[in-house]
């Protein structure tokens, strides 16, 4: 679906075991990335990770509210319905895909070598700790890596059918190597989707089942590694004489980034479970009854050990930059996993029970015909039903998280067991009625309404219930007999629409209530011990956000429809935006409250043209470009809770830049806009220097108000180009992406040219002309604040098509295939393609995980 769906973002790092960030038509909250909400083969909310990608038939991407206004709270940020493939009355049919690959780091950062840092350091009178030179030349990032990570994907299906009944089942097996060397996902997919007629067809059961069980092996402190491994020192080495790990701690304060991952296990195990059961009873006077019953179950068993090398250095901190608003910039590893290693286990368990029932009735009445559906459903949801525990002093390095209960084998005072609190039971019912009804006058004029009302809860008792309409129209002119008798517009279609959806994304079951928890400690009879105490505040008055859009369109087909399009204009408003305030402790206990708040617009245009140039016996060219415009804009920040008209978000961290902020919550502006330092290059001395509100500059900012806009993070146009070739049996696909008009805040540069730490940590050769005496240097302004634009060929694909050339096979397709071949970019960073969700979108931190160019040869074949 990327850069093929007009409006549709999607960012995907290297990560194997990361999912894609995914927005339709703009940011609508900053309460959650705001994803499409998925319905896969009927069952709402079905995780698409279950399902293999060769298993898929048809993928929907519903936008406007007229088709999303059915799915009422959860369907704000879009909804993508995909349904998978289904047997056919016939022969019997075997089919199997596969693909083979290999990976290679597309980009690496431009970190200087040994002799380049020993030249910066000596032009700048300083040296390196002899502890530290060794006088090697080691590349950390590469040490870290795989030179080639590889990966493979199976797929076999059967499937048929008669008359009354079909099936289909697949079977599918991937496996991918991280091109960081201890990270990989192996999973397994099976598929069994079975319908069946009866009672001279007038009853329908279907039946759809998947079971998805993975294995995800993580970069152990994955963040860690990678910011270890960038500043690490390349005059230091890998290993010493005796084997074993090089460290200088006392002096750089920099764990050798390899010894972090190969002393330490991270790994999930996961299996989701889909099932899905339908039943369709036709009655008289054109009804329809139908009963779906569907079920989700999804277990995870995760563990992690660190050995005894972390108990080493007690008393030495990592260096760590989180994942924006979590974690702190340097951790004390002695407080965290103890002196004899340290090891966690957890289990949970989410189920989903839907229960769906609908009246459908259809009719036609001469020129009229109607369609209306009456329907109730009720999901039952239950998250995070598990455990979570710890210890730590273990005898020996190979009793791994399996074996918790050989910690403290010795009763070392030190020991201890955690009870984790990150795993929280919650349980969430929602209720909903719906009506739709359709209604065309010769196929001609059109009209849809629906009405939903969801009661979930999650939300506050005053406000549990909420109602969700739409309507949309359309008249299809090419129908007109004013249309007859010209050949040169051959399709044309007029659309309007309005609803309103809901978003409940990222709500737990508790977010409304008055919630209890530690605070703190106390001395009762002179003993120290943990207070309980209220640490978030009640609010009864909680409901969903609300988004109402408003969508103009036309399709359109052009002679004969050799020429293909359609073209989108809407309005969409989000208002009651969910976001935790911190209030006074005397107003709301736990000075922590969820509230509603706030109001963000996005307004935009969307076009799709699909063109075949050429079509003959022997040769054919489709050509088919698509291209969104989108603003975004905050329009309110007010709310029964907060009445400020900004909130300064995303914490930097680096060397005096405490309070400081990056981007601002402003109204009149987009999310992710950039609030930083303005730098004004040198001073005599080589010295940064940086505007100051009155524009004059001073090389001594103050933080927090010497601040200017900067620009944002979202991009202004969306692109994808896709050209099919085929000749004879040849099929050429090229596909080019294209993201414009946004900015990036490189906090990777900035972070990696600290020169006043050069002599403890590697930086970037792009900052070999500051000084090591600029300590501020990497202050966090717009001199790190990039162009964000740029056009990717995404894939390349040569396949050629062999018909009944082997006896019971009827085709067989052999390809080789590329991945982000090339990037087009003025972004001096490893990659643009940047995270756009959540309330802090676009920033580069230096947690990244290396981007990735992939070569593959596949087959298909059906027999």
């Amino acid at each position: 679906m990327q850069g093929k769906v007009p409006g549709l973002n999607i960012s995907s790092s290297g990560d194997p075991n990361k999912p894609a960030a995914v927005i339709l038509r703009g940011a609508s909250t900053i309460n959650s990335p705001g994803a499409p909400f998925y319905v896969i083969d009927g069952v709402p909310g079905a995780d698409i990770a279950a399902i293999a990608p060769a298993d898929i038939a048809t993928i929907d991407v519903l936008k406007d509210a007229a088709a999303t206004a059915i799915y009422g709270n959860r369907a704000a940020s879009g909804v993508i319905i995909v349904t998978t493939k289904r047997g056919k009355s016939g022969i019997p049919q075997l089919s199997y895909s596969g693909y083979v690959a290999a990976e290679k780091v597309s980009n690496q950062l431009d970190l200087m070598n040994a002799d380049q840092l020993r030249a910066f350091l000596t032009a700048n009178k300083v040296a390196f700790s002899p502890n530290d030179d060794k006088g090697e030349n080691v590349d950390w990032m590469k040490a870290i890596e795989r030179s080639t990570a590889y990966s493979q994907n199976h797929n076999l299906s059967f499937s048929g059918g008669t008359d009354h009944s079909n099936y289909s089942a697949s079977l599918n097996y991937f496996n991918k190597e991280g091109i960081l060397s201890q990270s990989s996902l192996n999973r397994i997919i099976g598929r069994l989707n079975i319908d069946q007629y009866a009672f001279n067809d007038k009853v329908k059961f279907s039946l759809n089942l998947s079971n998805s069980t993975s294995k995800s092996i993580n970069e152990p402190l994955q963040n860690i590694v990678l910011l270890q491994a960038a500043k690490r020192l390349p005059v230091s080495p890998i290993l010493n004489a005796d084997g074993s790990y090089f460290e200088n701690l006392n002096n750089t304060g920099y764990f050798n980034p390899l010894a972090i991952a190969n002393n330490a296990q991270d790994e999930t195990k996961y299996n989701v479970l889909i099932g899905g059961f339908n039943t369709e009873v036709k009655l008289p006077f054109g009804f329809t009854y139908n009963l779906n019953l569907s079920y989700q179950k999804t277990t995870a068993a995760h563990g992690e050990f660190y050995g005894s090398y972390f108990g080493k250095y007690p008393t030495s901190n990592f260096y760590n930059n989180p994942d924006p608003g979590i974690g702190i910039a340097h951790t004390l590893i002695g407080s965290v996993f103890g002196t004899n290693g340290s090891a966690l286990r957890s289990n949970f368990e989410n189920t989903n029970k839907i229960l769906e029932t609908f009246l459908t009735w259809d009719k036609k009445l001469g020129d009229h015909t109607l369609n209306a559906v009456l329907g109730y459903s009720y999901q039952d949801n239950i998250v995070g039903d598990g455990f979570q525990t710890s210890s730590t002093n273990f005898p020996t390095d190979f009793v791994g998280y399996q074996n918790l209960t050989l910690g403290n084998p010795y009763a070392i005072p030190s020991y201890r067991i955690n009870l984790g609190n990150d795993l929280t039971y919650q349980r969430i019912l929602l209720i909903s009625d719906f009506f739709r009804l359709n209604y065309n006058y010769k196929s001609k004029y059109f009209l849809q309404g629906s009405i939903r009302r969801d009661g979930s809860s999650a939300f506050g008792k005053n406000n549990q219930w909420g109602y969700f309409p739409s309507v949309g129209l359309a008249w299809r002119v090419i129908e007109e007999d004013f249309m007859k008798g010209q050949s040169f517009v051959s399709d044309l279609k007029i659309r309007a629409s309005y609803g309103v959806t809901g978003n409940s994304s990222g709500i737990g079951a508790y977010y409304g209530q008055l919630i209890y928890g530690i605070s703190g400690t106390y001395y009762n009879n002179g003993v120290q011990a943990a207070a309980y105490a209220p640490i978030q505040g009640a609010n009864p008055d909680l409901k969903w956000e609300r988004t109402s859009t408003k969508n103009l369109g036309v399709d359109f087909g052009i002679l004969n429809n050799k020429i293909t399009g359609s073209v989108d204009v809407y309005d969409k408003n989000t208002n009651g935006m969910l976001f935790k305030y911190s209030v006074p402790q005397a107003l709301v206990p736990g000075g922590q409250l969820f509230a509603n708040g706030g109001s963000i617009n996005n307004k935009g245009i969307e076009v799709s043209i699909n063109v075949s140039p050429v079509a003959t016996k022997s040769f054919s060219w489709i050509s088919s470009i698509n291209m969104a415009y989108n603003k975004n804009k905050i329009t309110s920040l007010q709310g029964p809770i907060s009445n400020a008209d900004s909130v300064r978000y995303s914490d930097p961290e680096g060397p005096g830049q405490t309070n400081a902020t990056l981007q601002i919550l402003k109204v009149g502006y987009p999310l992710g806009q950039f609030f930083t330092l303005k730098y004004a290059g040198k001073d005599a001395s080589g010295n940064s220097l940086f505007y100051k509100r009155d524009g004059s500059t001073t090389t001594t900012p103050s933080i927090g108000t010497d601040y200017f806009y900067q620009g944002n993070a979202q991009p202004k146009i969306l692109m994808g180009w896709s050209n099919t070739f085929k000749y004879k049996a040849f099929e050429l696909n090229i596909f080019l992406r294209g993201t414009f008009g946004n900015k990036i805040f490189n906090a990777t540069k900035a972070d990696l040219s600290y020169t006043a730490g050069a002599a403890v940590n590697n930086i970037l050769n792009s900052a070999a002309d500051d000084k090591v005496s600029d300590t501020r240097n990497s202050f966090y302004s717009d001199r790190y604040i990039e162009s964000g634009s740029y056009v990717r060929l995404d894939n390349a694909t040569l396949g050629y098509n062999f018909k009944n050339a082997i006896k019971y096979v009827s085709n067989i397709r052999l390809y080789v295939s590329t991945n982000n071949l090339f990037t087009i970019t003025g972004y001096k960073g490893i990659d643009p393609e940047i995270n756009q969700g959540g309330a802090a979108p676009g920033i580069d931190y230096n947690n990244f995980y290396p981007k990735t160019r992939t070569f593959l040869f596949g087959v298909n074949a059906s027999f």
